[in-house]
């Protein structure tokens, strides 16, 4: 027999290089399903930002033309006295080069500062922002909210019950009001019921909050703030719950042909059971999915019924701030928006992946 190889074990035994050790962890976040996304989402909000910077300074006019315009119309000045009014007002000069001004505002938004107004008095942008965004995120958060649930349960009946009268009357109401604009609702809201029909005073439900009212948690603020957002959240209900409807109707629909509902049925289960706890928990997986990209375009809002409405949000005051021209309040608001719309798909398929595990996130 031949000699067993000895081995010594004073040999220091060979340990991996950092540059090994570096490719290993650099190759492991790579595949990390949570990196990727982050990093397109962010390549994502760049080319949205670098778009929407090129694309508003191709607008016609720029905010020192509108100024002069409005001086011109409603003081009767000469176009050179307007002007020479007009350049005291802004901080910003419309001639300077495409590429410094981009620069000067990617530098600027890197560090977090989403710049300044430059037709409200300098005033910082994500001030603005601040100020009328809770406006938006309670009206269409709730509208939101209110044609989610009922539409889930809605569609659920429909499905369950599908074929009878229920069904036919609920899928037709679906149909139209997911096939209606939400600006027209709006309109048929105001011109039916608050001034054909009567049922309401229009002044008291447009605008704002009564200014001669204390903010604050009061029977009064509240009661005033619900009545004046009642008709936005009624159009988000009214033009989204049939969306909801018909998707739940579907999903259950296809749930309830699945074999492990026969199965069920077959074990004895009682009905309350394979209804919620088999039927309508895989049944809503495709509904949380899209109600969590949804979230994301709650900030961006309904610019036309806000405006419809003179309701005091972020898309009315985006509206506003397009038609002077500033450039710096739209490219803030149209990045918050991007921003939540990209965490919102991020965070639909991390939910997927948490409510049905067949498709975890990051298995093959």
């Amino acid at each position: 027999m031949g000699a067993i190889p000895f081995r010594r074990t004073d040999q220091p035994v060979s340990q991996p290089s950092l540059w090994s050790l570096s490719k290993r962890l650099l190759r492991a976040v790579y595949r990390s399903y949570i990196f990727r996304v982050t990093v397109q989402g962010i390549l994502t909000l760049w080319v949205v930002t670098t778009c929407t910077f090129y694309m508003i300074r191709k607008m016609p006019n720029n905010p020192i033309e509108v100024k002069i315009d409005e001086f011109q119309t409603k003081q009767n000045l000469t176009y050179e006295e307007a002007r020479s009014k007009v350049a005291g007002l802004f901080d910003y000069d419309p001639d300077a080069p495409f590429i410094e001004q981009y620069t000067d505002y990617m530098g600027n938004l890197v560090q977090g500062d989403l710049g300044r107004s430059i037709t409200t008095g300098r005033t910082p942008v994500s001030q603005q922002i601040a100020k009328y965004l809770p406006w938006t995120l309670f009206a269409v958060g709730l509208g939101l909210l209110i044609s989610f649930v009922i539409g889930m349960i809605a569609g659920a009946a429909m499905a369950y019950w599908r074929g009878t009268v229920f069904d036919n009357v609920m899928t037709a109401f679906a149909s139209i009001s997911y096939g209606i604009p939400d600006f027209v609702i709006a309109f048929m809201i105001l011109l039916i019921g608050g001034i054909q029909l009567e049922l309401f005073q229009v002044g008291d439900y447009i605008g704002s909050v009564d200014p001669e009212i204390k903010a604050g948690f009061n029977p009064e603020y509240i009661r005033s703030l619900l009545q004046h957002v009642l008709l936005p959240v009624t159009t988000y209900v009214l033009a989204s719950v049939g969306g909801w409807m018909l998707t739940m109707k579907s999903s259950t629909i296809s749930t309830l042909g699945e074999d492990y509902i026969t199965v069920a049925h077959a074990r004895g289960l009682s009905q309350r059971r394979i209804l919620f706890g088999y039927v309508g928990r895989n049944a809503m997986l495709p509904l949380m999915t899209r109600l969590a990209i949804s979230v994301g375009f709650v900030l961006s809002g309904s610019i036309i019924i806000e405006y419809i409405f003179i309701y005091p949000g972020l898309g009315k005051y985006l509206f506003e701030m397009t038609g002077k021209r500033d450039y710096t309040t739209i490219q803030g608001i149209f990045l918050v928006t991007s921003a939540a719309v990209v965490i919102s798909n991020i965070l639909a398929d991390l939910l997927y992946g948490v409510l049905d595990p067949r498709v975890r996130v990051g298995s093959k």
